[in-house]
């Protein structure tokens, strides 16, 4: 199959985890000289695809080279975060992984024989997306790859595995081979999206390094009808599987993905067979449980990641950068929103807005929220898989306080789910000059919230906002709001630099936005096209904004 044959057949019933995509001969392969690119993105997973399709809505041309020629098979990364469905939105293909995927927001925690708590993941109303949606990774791999198929810039060659990479000055040469043999290929940029077993990170002689945890899992992904809500179940030290944790998630097409704690001493291969798998499922679901296995797997994890996500012309975005437990759904929801991160910038870059010295504030700012995600994956993975005697009473003495006192549930830890990192001291944020509340702070993800459009039909604050270019949010409708939206106009138009402004009423339709960002009439928040916001005001003028975007391009 060709990849336009796959958008072809959008809308229809498709087995993406049967899919084989052709190899095809380029071009490239029968030129004299090597053909010199300007991004060639390494990797067509979902961190690879989703950089690929950004870079390409920002009208940069992008090779996507894959050593495979198929999508995911198993569920694998299931459960995708509102910030990642947001950006997934910005991609044009959120709609499609809301519809198929199974929406959640509840979590229940089991000690033993008894619920001791439940939480909501999304309290508060006024969100356009769901605090996460359970989804196969080949139904996101399938959807984006779809997308990827729609935008000529994006250039994806299939069985075109990277086997040497050397640097120089103003590009990198790579060596691909085909099964037609080997060719080069230069670009100004590479961006390693080639997962934890990067080739590129090894050509390079690059690691990660980090803590390696002595347990295994097994996935079981198991189809059947089961009269339970769309919620994540996480038991501790149940009956049905004593001394270990099990995890259950409802996702589509009546499939239900279950983690068992197995133990370190775990045989992978025999853990695997359906006579181990089919008892282990029973004894949680009941003996008289109708099933069928689809697909399953044995895991070990670490938590760690390379020292420096940037080397020269070289960019390392997900796992390939850092790797994670599975505990708090931060592996694939991180990588997706790396390749957010460092889109907007090599756009930048390519199109001479910004410096080559723009793209090491990626690596500055995806190395602070790696580390924030391994802090919280390991957190969780100690208090789950405690390996002391000690540390177990510690734990199971939280889990019996926890069914009684609030505070305690503060200190149960079976996965701090996924949210974006607030990018606090970046480099490319203007400091506050005036006082403000809440948590839009500069570096934090802009928060959405209903919006009324131009023909009063209701819409979304992030979805009006975009993401191709920096927004402006302007507060209120009168003198004052207009005098900050001229002081935008004149700010861009100095810096040539463009920014879509955004004017928010002060009424109460707008309430629940002005409440978020803490706004009154002329306050301007300036957001980067990745949507975190870089400076705000009160009344700004057009050289305090136009300051704010040299900094955000890295010019200060």
């Amino acid at each position: 199959m060709q990849l336009n044959e796959l958008a072809s057949r959008k809308g229809e019933a498709v087995d993406y985890q049967k899919l084989e995509f052709d190899y095809v001969r380029h071009a490239d392969q029968d030129a004299a000289m090597p053909v010199r690119r300007p991004v060639v993105v390494v990797g067509a997973g979902p961190v690879g695809l989703a950089l690929a399709i950004d870079l390409a809505q920002r009208d940069v041309p992008v090779v996507l080279l894959d050593n495979d020629n198929t999508l995911s098979t198993g569920s694998r990364a299931i459960c995708f975060a509102k910030r990642t469905l947001e950006i997934f939105d910005r991609l044009g293909c959120g709609e499609r992984m809301v519809d198929k995927g199974v929406s959640w927001n509840v979590g229940r925690v089991f000690f033993k024989k008894e619920e001791i708590y439940s939480f909501d993941l999304l309290p508060e109303a006024g969100h356009s997306r769901p605090a996460f949606v359970n989804l196969q990774q080949y139904y996101v791999e399938g959807f984006l790859a779809e997308r990827a198929a729609e935008l000529p810039l994006i250039d994806l060659r299939w069985k075109n595995k990277v086997a040497g990479a050397v640097q120089h000055a103003d590009h990198v040469t790579l060596t691909v081979e085909t099964p037609d043999g080997p060719y080069l290929l230069e670009a100004e940029y590479v961006a390693a999206c080639d997962g934890g077993r990067s080739s590129v990170r090894q050509l390079l002689g690059l690691e990660s390094k980090g803590r390696q945890f002595k347990d295994r899992f097994l996935i079981a992904d198991v189809k059947m009808k089961l009269d339970r809500p769309a919620e994540r179940w996480f038991w501790f030290d149940p009956e049905f599987h004593p001394n270990q944790s099990v995890l259950l998630h409802m996702q589509p097409d009546n499939v239900w993905r279950i983690d068992f704690q197995l133990g370190w001493d775990a045989d992978p291969e025999e853990e695997k067979k359906p006579e181990k798998i089919i008892p282990r499922v029973k004894a949680l679901l009941g003996e008289d449980a109708q099933f069928d296995l689809e697909w399953a797997s044995v895991y070990t994890f670490s938590c760690l990641r390379m020292d420096k996500f940037r080397h020269g012309r070289v960019l390392f975005a997900g796992d390939s950068a850092h790797g994670v437990s599975p505990f708090g759904a931060r592996g694939a929801n991180s990588g997706v929103q790396d390749a957010e991160n460092l889109a907007w910038k090599l756009a930048a870059v390519l199109q001479r807005q910004a410096s080559d010295a723009l793209l090491d504030s990626y690596g500055q700012e995806r190395e602070y929220a790696a580390d924030e995600n391994i802090l919280n994956s390991t957190r969780a993975t100690d208090f789950i898989t405690p390996k002391s005697e000690v540390s177990k009473l510690f734990r199971d003495a939280v889990l019996e306080l926890a069914k009684v006192n609030a505070f305690a549930r503060k200190l149960v830890n079976s996965g701090r789910l996924s949210v974006p990192a607030t990018l606090h001291d970046s480099a490319l944020s203007t400091p506050d000059a005036q006082a403000f509340n809440g948590r839009m702070v500069p570096g934090a993800v802009a928060a959405d919230a209903p919006l009324v459009r131009k023909d009063g039909s209701m819409g979304w604050l992030l979805a009006h906002a975009g993401g191709e270019a920096f927004t402006a949010l302007v507060f209120g409708i009168d003198v004052l709001s207009d005098r900050a939206a001229r002081a935008v106009a004149e700010a861009s138009a100095v810096a040539h630099v463009p920014v879509r402004t955004v004017v928010v009423p002060l009424d109460d339709a707008h309430a629940l936005a002005a409440r978020r960002y803490d706004a009154e009439v002329g306050t301007v928040y300036l957001l980067r096209p990745d949507q975190h916001v870089c400076a705000r005001w009160r009344q700004p003028d057009a050289a305090v904004i136009r300051d704010a975007l040299d900094r955000a391009l890295g010019w200060v």
